[in-house]
């Protein structure tokens, strides 16, 4: 039997715009709950629980790490697996203030 996980205390919020073929747009939102201790981990492993609205399966998602900023780090990546995945089922384009990777992808610049 699978884990139920709870989002929990919503820590990160953004909000997407799905866009059609023909320009049509409707709101996804992505919320990141706060990282905790997995309770299942016996090695003190971190959960950090994530949701999707607006783009298909609403379910509460997790990815897990050796502490709370890589379980952080893993699930905005989860979250972006998802949403391209999604986004191509639905045959739409996501938007973020037009920003590439839909400003989930932060790489420092020299």
């Amino acid at each position: 039997m699978a884990m139920t996980y709870e989002l929990g205390e919503i820590m990160a919020e953004r909000q997407l715009d799905a866009v059609t073929t023909e320009g049509a747009r409707s709101q996804v939102t992505i919320r990141l709950g706060r990282p905790r201790p997995d309770e299942l981990s016996a090695n003190g492993d971190w959960c950090c629980p994530h949701r999707i609205t607006g783009l298909g399966e609403e379910s509460v998602g997790v990815a897990f790490g050796v502490d709370s900023l890589q379980a952080l780090l893993l699930s905005v990546y989860k979250v972006r697996l998802k949403l391209d995945e999604r986004a191509a089922a639905a045959n739409v384009r996501l938007d973020w203030l037009g920003q590439p990777d839909l400003g989930l992808e932060i790489v420092p610049r020299d």
